[in-house]
């Protein structure tokens, strides 16, 4: 929320934007001010260790391997922490092999009639169901 204030604060103002969100005016200048807590100093720590072995495996690892890297240099975290952190800055492992489609569409083959004939607005409740059974 700080975040968007501070992106719109020259053209709107803090305070009456502070008045439309649900944020006191002291609160975001509270948050201003204050230090960054301990689990935001390890994460800013943890993301530097995440982007030199994600760059030192040429780019290719996910967060599997940079939690296994990890774990081998001495620096047990949660997988899940990794995870959040990679997500973060953007950053994702290769996937390799071929993906695999199970179903490949007949385009000349008759398409179902429509029944509803597509009018999905309906005067009341129950008067219109649809269904997916694939």
């Amino acid at each position: 929320m700080t975040r968007f204030i501070d992106d719109h604060k020259q053209e709107y103002g803090v305070e009456p934007m502070c008045a439309l969100l649900p944020i006191a005016p002291s609160t975001y200048y509270a948050s201003k001010s204050r230090p960054l807590s301990e689990r935001a100093l390890a994460d800013r720590e943890l993301e530097r260790e995440i982007q030199r072995i994600y760059d030192e495996n040429y780019q290719v690892y996910g967060v599997r391997k940079v939690w296994k890297q990890l774990a081998r240099e001495g620096k047990p975290v949660a997988r899940c922490t990794v995870a959040r952190l990679m997500r973060k800055l953007g950053l994702q492992g290769v996937i390799r092999g071929r993906t695999w489609k199970t179903t490949k569409p007949d385009t000349w083959a008759k398409r179902p009639a429509d029944l509803v004939d597509r009018q999905f607005t309906v005067t009341a409740p129950n008067r219109l169901w649809v269904a997916d059974l694939t």
